[in-house]
Parts: structure tokens; sequence; C-alpha cells
């Protein structure tokens, strides 16, 4: 009888063929102009965060993402901070985020000095359930003047911070309801989900701001880097001051008129991010095509069910997933394609079962929960779904 790890090696070997191993969850490709634009900052000595290149980035990402304003950062964590305090969040407020989420999620949110507050998810989408939300704000919180309120812990909740769960939109139409039921701005933590459409239009432009990020295992990259996005100028322009040490414009003095965070993206990072974004198109038909490989190389198993975008989204496939039936050694499973040099990945960590954030408040997680210990990552590159295999 085939073993669970044999089953996914042997589709494995017949998706992503002869390769060089071992073979990465999701690392860069360059193709594009990287070379000639990094070293153009470098010619002109513009490297730092004021250039050329960083202004033609914000321009370039705001018109691909469905928004007027673009902000750079130095990654995603520090983009959802500033997004987070832009939305109203002040400490000791509680911010509703999902516990599935990779870590930055609920720093971004301790950085304010807030609470994380976990709800569950669903598992049509890998993010927040609306309806599930929606009982349990109507549960714990309590209206009062000044907003919505925990009845347990008698702190105002402040905001709610979606997450597009490896690059699959949540249904934002439904939790825009939620959030305008219970008078709560929407911060989308959209860092995996560059090129993703929501009912045909980008999942980025949807909520008070959304967020991305450019680290090195992202659709597109920078290296390290990230951006707040809003339909907002004023909140677009109180983006770049706090980003900007909150420093007044002049051409000589150094005056600050509030604290403010050396956030902002050097030209160096988004000369390369440029070159990358030229190439957003071509990686996200490459990254389909190879989504689509592994969902036909998964139909019919009796191990495992390929994770499919929902029917009111278009994916960017950022990370291919596979849900394995209840039961599975998943451990044993990992072990197996690690060995054979397929570098395979379990989901993050819950969020509440970490030290950090264990006495957090929450509701019932036991979607997420289910989900976490069943949830595996393939090789997601978008050069594998171009047939380099080098």
């Amino acid at each position: 009888m085939v073993s669970p790890s044999e089953a996914l090696l042997a589709i494995l070997e017949d998706v992503l063929g002869d390769i060089q191993k071992p073979v990465s969850l999701h690392e860069p490709h360059f193709a594009g102009q990287e070379w000639l634009y990094v070293k153009d900052c470098l010619d002109t000595g513009w490297v730092s965060s004021v250039g050329s290149y960083v202004d033609l980035f914000e321009a370039q990402l705001a018109k691909s993402c469905g928004v007027p304003h673009a902000v750079l950062t130095v990654n995603g964590t520090a983009a959802l901070h500033i997004a987070l305090m832009l939305a109203g969040v002040k400490a000791g407020e509680e911010v509703l985020l999902p516990a599935l989420t990779f870590i930055a999620t609920a720093n971004a949110v301790f950085y304010c000095n807030a609470v994380p507050h976990f709800v569950d998810c669903e598992q049509k989408t890998f993010g927040m359930d609306a309806q599930k939300l929606a009982a349990y704000l109507a549960e714990v919180g309590v209206k009062k003047e000044g907003g919505l309120y925990n009845r347990k812990t008698g702190q105002r909740i402040a905001a709610i911070v979606p997450v597009h769960i490896f690059g699959h939109p949540v249904d934002m139409d439904a939790l825009e309801t939620v959030a305008q039921d219970f008078g709560l701005p929407l911060v989308s933590d959209a860092a995996e989900a560059l090129g993703s459409l929501y009912k045909e239009s980008p999942v980025t432009s949807h909520g008070l701001l959304s967020v991305l990020s450019f680290n090195g295992n992202k659709i597109v990259t920078t290296g390290g880097g990230g951006a707040i996005l809003t339909h907002d100028p004023d909140l677009a322009r109180q983006a770049k001051h706090l980003t900007t040490t909150a420093k007044v414009p002049h051409r000589w003095a150094f005056d600050h008129d509030k604290i403010g965070y050396n956030y902002r993206m050097p030209n160096l990072n988004a000369a390369f991010g440029c070159a990358q974004l030229e190439q957003l198109g071509g990686f996200l038909v490459a990254k389909r095509a190879l989504a689509e490989r592994y969902e036909a190389a998964f139909a019919g198993s009796s191990h495992f069910e390929f994770f499919k975008e929902p029917e009111f989204a278009v994916s960017n496939y950022w990370l291919n997933a596979l849900l394995l039936k209840d039961g599975m050694d998943r451990e044993s499973v990992l072990k197996g394609v690690h060995e054979a040099g397929y570098l395979c990945r379990p989901a993050w960590t819950l969020m509440h079962e970490l030290p950090m954030y264990k006495d957090c408040p929450r509701m019932d997680l036991s979607v997420s929960e289910n989900l976490e210990s069943r949830i595996l990552n393939l090789p997601s590159s978008a050069k594998l779904g171009m047939g380099i295999n080098a």
C-alpha cells in the first residue's frame, strides 16, 4: 500500500519533472530590468529613501492595485503598523484578526500597544468567517459612545484586519457589512495577495487601507519592503509623513511635529521593485499554470485535497496548498518530502498557541485549529510554472 508521503512524492515528481534539488517553497525570479535599474541608482548615487524609483514604484503600484495612493515602506509589518495607527487604533484597544496568519499581523497590533483579538476562519477561503464573526460580535460586543466595546474585557474594539491567506481573497463584501454594522474600520492585510482579484477588482482596493509585503519570498520582491495602499488622500499624506520620521518639509531645518518612524523604502529597493512589477503579469500566468497542474494531479486523491480559489475571486496562488485528510500524520508526510528534496511546509503556528499571545481574547477557533493541523504548502515559485527547472 502506498503511503501518503510516497503518494505526494509521486505527484510532485510528475508535476515538477526532473528538477534540481532542493526545490524551494517560493523563490524569486529575475528576468527583467533588475540589474539595469539598480545600476542606475549606483551610477547616479540615489540609493537611499529619496529618488525617482521610489516615486515611480509608488505610482505604478497604485495603478496595479486599483487605488490612487501607495506609500512604500521598509517591510510589510511596518506598513501594517502605520495603517493600524491611521485607522485609529490606540493603546489598550483590541484589534480583530485571524488566528491563522503569519505572526507579523499580530506583531503590528502589538507595536501599537494594542491587543490582538483572535477570530476564526472558514475553510472556503482560509480567511475570516464573516458570518461567524458577526454572531460573535453580537454576543461579546456592546455599543457605547465612542464605539464597540468588548463586554468581557471592557476594552474598545478598534478595527478588523482580514488576511488574504496564501493570496486567496476573503469575502470582502461580507466583512465590509460586518464592519459597517459594528462601526469598525477594515485594514486589509494583503501581504501575500498582490495581483489577486476580488469580484474582478484588485483585492488591494478594498478596505480603508490595505498593505503589501515585498519580502524575498513574495510574488514580487524588493528584497525587503512593503506598501500602504488607500483611496484616501489624507491618509496617504499622513502615511508618508509618519514613515518619514514626521519631518516637516524644509530645505535644511530638522523639525518634526510628532513621533514618527524611519520606515521609508530606499531607492535601491524601489528600483528593484519597478523591474519586478513589470513582470507581474507573467508571474501570475506562470503561477496559475502551476496551480492548474497541481489541481489536475491531485484530482481524485485519496490522501489530499488541493485548495482552489473561491468562486468570487481570482487568486495569485502565491502558495499552493493541500488539505490532508483528517487523521493523517502531517509530520511524517513532511519528513518524507523534505528528505527527497521538496521543501514543503505546514501552515504557521496559530497565534493563540504562541506564548506571547496565549492570553489574548479569542472566539471559538475550532475551524482554524482543524485547518492548521491539515494544511501543507507546495513548491510554488513562478519559474516552476514557466518550466524553468534549474
